[in-house]
């Protein structure tokens, strides 16, 4: 796991935003609010500034679009493991929500310039066994359901 060590004892800007384009490959993007987040990270990164990121994990994506035989735009989850690129953190925060609280992890993914400046870039998550299946899909999908997923989205 890289350590979060070096990101702790510096005073940090923080960026909060539904969506980061980190990779292709990390389908944690819809569109330029992801772009722009992403490109943010990696020039303060370029840059050494002393900013971290926070998002949410978004596990299954904005979504996989695919066109039926009809023409018909058909939305798939476009699902990821955030093991593979991210390291879970020990820590955790509880915030209230609806009368209960709900538990976020994060998981920690460094953004490296070619000079070797890191930033990084927290990706939060609620699909812990502490919380109702509610709450554990709340880090699932990017701008998925209604406007009270979405509030509670922002909450988190």
């Amino acid at each position: 796991m890289p350590p979060l060590d070096p990101f702790i004892p510096s005073t940090r800007i923080a960026y909060f935003s539904m969506e980061i384009a980190i990779r292709s490959d990390i389908p944690t993007y819809a569109g330029g609010l992801g772009v722009l987040a992403g490109d943010t990270a990696r020039s303060c990164a370029d840059l050494a500034l002393p900013v971290v990121f926070v998002t949410l994990v978004s596990r299954d994506g904005y979504f996989r679009q695919r066109i039926d035989e009809q023409g018909h735009q058909i939305e798939e989850p476009d699902s990821w493991d955030p093991a593979e690129c991210c390291a879970a953190l020990d820590a955790m925060v509880a915030v209230p929500i609806g009368g209960r609280s709900v538990w976020i992890r994060p998981w920690l993914h460094i953004c490296t310039c070619p000079l070797g400046h890191q930033v990084p870039i927290l990706l939060l998550d609620t699909d812990l066994e502490q919380n109702a299946a509610d709450d554990r899909a709340l880090t699932r999908h990017l701008y998925g359901g209604d406007d009270v997923y979405r509030l509670k989205q922002e909450i988190v």
